[in-house]
């Protein structure tokens, strides 16, 4: 049976994802002319991204509480045009303080904005097409490691750094009108008092695969954060192979986004996310043995770090799924947002953990430790939908989606 072509909103969802993800990185590629520009230290002009990732983090879930009654599209245009207008505040930064408000400023819309782009993504698919349509939006923030932050570098480095601030509001903006044309309606929950709402802290289920992202993204990405030594290691001081790698990593990661997306409607999101947590955890472990045996081949190498990003970007589409299975149904939203904070404070965790490894272990445990942590994700991971079958009603497109309706 041919399947029916995506519908031009959910690529607009994607072009969302793609413009927030790479608006947290971004500064990473363009940190010492922000630094000279501002007059400060490279680690200084370095917090640039942590505190857009602490703050995006912990606003995600915040927000969502407070947005859930709302209109899903209303919260994406309007989440994006403040996104555009912090971003432009960003480009006009006349200091480092200033740049920093708008940083904190733009993590908290992009914060709201994904939580209701997952949302609207799952409430819009059709039948069986939820996870496909999960994917395309995932495979957004996945593009934005291969494509939208060395972009921004580039235009950061040929026009200035605050070209890329301009660029990534640009980019929102056309965004926000395709949402406010396209977007389906996808109404917020009824009125329901807080304890309600903030029901997914007390979801057994929802909180449990929420520890299962943070311990997949703190393996996942403490392998990632380190990649660039790893890969100079086991390849003997080849760095030349870095470029390639990295762009391997991102062609190997869209297509694992995508893919998990359909293999969550044909298998179900809990076994999927169970064959993605599995396969990742053979990869890092296959990436450990590596850089243990002493195996420098160039081909073997790459063939095990597309292996891992294949599985390593396949997470998100089966995971958010199955949180969407567990959570209440008044609290679809925020049980989303709490994944990404999930995500985002693993991601955090990863890093650090990583550089006490390196320190003291050597580069050569950091896969080895990431495969712990993913065996610990697998071992928790659920494997069979929640016993009580409660779905949210953004699982259910016809309970809250009608794409044909007026714009709200």
């Amino acid at each position: 049976m041919k399947r029916a072509a995506l519908p031009g909103w959910l690529y607009i969802l994607f072009l969302t994802l793609l413009a927030t993800a790479t608006d947290e990185f971004v500064v990473a590629g363009v940190l010492p002319a922000v630094a000279e520009d501002l007059e400060v230290s490279v680690a200084a002009a370095g917090q640039l991204v942590t505190v857009f990732a602490v703050v995006y983090a912990v606003g995600a879930p915040t927000l969502s509480v407070m947005c859930e009654r709302f209109a899903k599209r209303t919260v994406l245009v309007v989440g994006l045009l403040l996104f555009v207008v912090a971003n432009a505040v960003a480009a006009l930064a006349p200091g480092y303080w200033f740049l920093m408000g708008a940083r904190v400023a733009a993590a908290l819309c992009a914060a709201a904005v994904a939580s209701a782009a997952f949302a609207t993504a799952a409430a819009g698919a059709p039948d069986g097409a939820q996870g496909r349509y999960l994917g395309v939006v995932t495979a957004g923030m996945t593009a934005a490691l291969f494509s939208g932050v060395p972009l921004g570098s580039w235009l950061g480095g040929a026009f200035g750094w605050r070209a890329t601030f301009w660029t990534i509001a640009a980019v929102a903006a056309v965004a926000a009108v395709g949402l406010l044309a396209t977007a389906p309606a996808v109404p917020g929950s009824a009125p329901a008092p807080l304890r309600e709402r903030l029901a997914p802290l007390r979801n057994r289920a929802v909180l449990r695969l929420v520890t299962v992202t943070f311990l997949a993204a703190g393996g996942g990405l403490m392998f990632y954060t380190y990649l660039g030594p790893y890969t100079a290691e086991v390849a003997h001081g080849s760095y030349g192979l870095l470029s390639f790698v990295l762009f391997l990593v991102g062609a190997a990661g869209l297509a694992g986004a995508l893919l998990s997306g359909r293999a969550a409607d044909s298998w179900g999101p809990q076994r999927s996310l169970r064959l993605v947590l599995a396969g990742h955890a053979v990869a890092l472990a296959l990436a450990a043995g590596l850089v243990f045996s002493g195996i420098g081949d160039r081909y073997v190498l790459t063939a095990v770090i597309a292996c891992w990003a294949f599985f390593a970007w396949a997470l998100t589409p089966p995971v958010q799924g199955s949180i969407l299975a567990a959570a209440a149904p008044s609290a679809g939203m925020t049980a989303l947002s709490l994944n990404i904070a999930g995500l985002y404070l693993g991601t955090g965790v990863a890093a650090a953990t990583g550089g006490v490894a390196v320190g003291t272990l050597g580069i050569a445990y950091v896969p080895l430790i990431a495969a712990v942590l993913m065996a610990l994700a697998f071992l928790l991971s659920p494997s069979a939908p929640p016993a009580h079958g409660t779905t949210s009603p953004l699982a259910d497109p016809h309970a809250t989606a009608d794409p044909h309706a007026a714009n709200t």
